[in-house]
């Protein structure tokens, strides 16, 4: 099939693509969360968000909001945006502070107390917890031992989509990411997790992983019932 989007369309949509859920650390575009993308001729852009349900966390969708508004704007070609979120109980509230570069707290005022940025490091330090389990475990199914993971250094580990992605983390919560990093690291203090932790803190990444996991499919399927189309279209 020929694609009849713009090279606009195209660039916008690379963009949201960039934009993950917080807690499922998924990207917007493979979740099935973009419902619609257009761009004009005059380059306005309007994007049009969905979530799972009606009453999906108000901070998750401000947070995925806000940062896609902030990817399409800036996107080569584009001159203004329109981003909103469909179906949602507090979709006026996040819609209106999001285009007005309000902030959470502004955007709900009298009801939040505090601006979301511990909220995403929260689920960052989460993301690395689940990361650091999906580069460890086939090392340690490999052979390694537990004594020579708690000494590894980043540079040491074979490349691999998985070590990309938990570098790229590490890097956003300003963790420790580069070759001679230790692999593995409390995500809280960036220090190196010594060989007696080591055994508890591989089970809490392991959690961590499996509870990502049960999330993110229990957010497809439901997203999936409430527009079918969704579905359809994945498969």
């Amino acid at each position: 099939m020929t694609s009849t989007l713009s090279a606009t369309e195209e660039r916008v949509l690379v963009a949201l693509a960039a934009v993950r859920d917080p807690e499922l650390d998924e990207p917007i575009t493979a979740l099935g969360f973009v419902a619609s993308c257009t761009v004009a001729d005059d380059g306005h852009a309007e994007v049009r968000l969905r979530l799972p349900t009606y009453f999906c966390a108000a901070n998750f969708a401000f947070l995925m909001v806000a940062d896609a508004y902030d990817a399409v704007s800036a996107t080569e070609g584009v001159t203004s945006v329109d981003v909103a979120l469909l179906d949602h109980f507090a979709g006026e509230q996040i819609n209106a502070g999001v285009a007005a570069r309000a902030g959470f707290v502004s955007s709900f005022e009298g009801e939040a107390v505090a601006e979301l940025a511990e909220l995403r490091a929260d689920f960052l330090r989460k993301a690395v917890m689940a990361g650091t389990d999906l580069v460890c475990r086939p090392l340690l199914a490999a052979g390694r031992t537990p004594a020579e993971l708690a000494a590894s250094r980043m540079g040491e580990i074979p490349e691999s989509a998985e070590l990309a992605r938990l570098r790229r983390r590490r890097a956003e919560l300003g963790l420790p990411s580069g070759a001679d990093a230790p692999l593995v690291i409390d995500p809280v203090t960036g220090g190196a997790v010594d060989l007696d932790a080591l055994p508890l803190h591989l089970r809490r990444a392991r959690l961590h992983k499996v509870g990502i996991e049960a999330n993110t499919g229990i957010c497809r399927g439901m997203l999936a019932h409430r527009y079918p189309e969704v579905e359809e279209r994945q498969s």
